[in-house]
């Protein structure tokens, strides 16, 4: 089954009298299960395309099916709806609400989809001890490192149990060892059937997942699949 379909996208923006392509009819398709790794230099168009994955922004031409749902022409408020039902997402800086304890960061997406509370208590508690970090839920963010703000976030993107998992430079505001720990985390994550793309510029980080799309001036100039 494909959970991302994506046909001749293109992103075009204007910078003044500048017409910018970000992306210039790419085509992709991401299987259910799948751990792929979305690279490129600077300026390559892997942060354009993550948004408009991530339903952060709309094409301006192509088509999106994302777990079948034609998404590309949604509204705003239909877009919000599938970012909080069907996507979870982890940033390099984390995006966490800080004067929020880290369990009710992890429970701030069960509270927008409607959970009752005892219920999405529960399923926080869960996900903080499958990222490792049940003794540490009564913290805020400042109160919490690096590596524990990042599982955290991840505990957060697992909420709502999403169709996609979307992970920008999820380890770039790291030390390498608690880089490490958070791509082995990512891994876990992927082996327990959820399906994971991760935007990175770091080939070692790209090397972890199974299936590598590299970008080039906005469109796709290699896709390698591990043997």
């Amino acid at each position: 089954m494909a959970i991302v379909e994506v046909s001749d996208l293109t992103k075009i923006y204007l910078m003044g009298d500048t017409v910018v392509e970000a992306l210039s009819g790419v085509s992709l398709t991401i299987e259910l299960g799948e751990y792929v790794a979305i690279t490129g230099p600077s300026g390559s168009g892997k942060s354009t395309l993550l948004s408009l994955l991530g339903c952060l922004d709309t094409p301006t031409a192509g088509r999106y099916l994302l777990a079948g749902e034609d998404v590309s022409e949604l509204n705003d408020n239909a877009l919000s709806e599938v970012r909080r039902d069907r996507i979870g997402f982890i940033f390099q800086s984390f995006n966490l609400i800080p004067n929020l304890s880290a369990l009710e960061n992890i429970e701030l997406p069960l509270f927008y989809a409607g959970l009752s509370s005892r219920k999405s208590r529960e399923r926080a508690r869960q996900l903080a001890e499958l990222v490792g970090l049940a003794h540490r839920l009564s913290h805020r963010p400042p109160e919490l490192s690096g590596g524990e703000r990042q599982r955290i976030a991840i505990a957060r993107a697992l909420a709502n149990d999403p169709v996609l998992i979307l992970a920008d430079e999820p380890t770039g505001n790291l030390d390498t060892r608690t880089g490490r720990e958070i791509l082995a985390l990512l891994e876990e994550v992927w082996r327990r059937g959820s399906t994971l793309a991760v935007v990175t510029h770091d080939e070692g980080i790209a090397r972890k997942a199974q299936r590598i799309v590299h970008l080039t001036d906005g469109k796709i100039v290699s896709d390698t699949r591990k043997t």
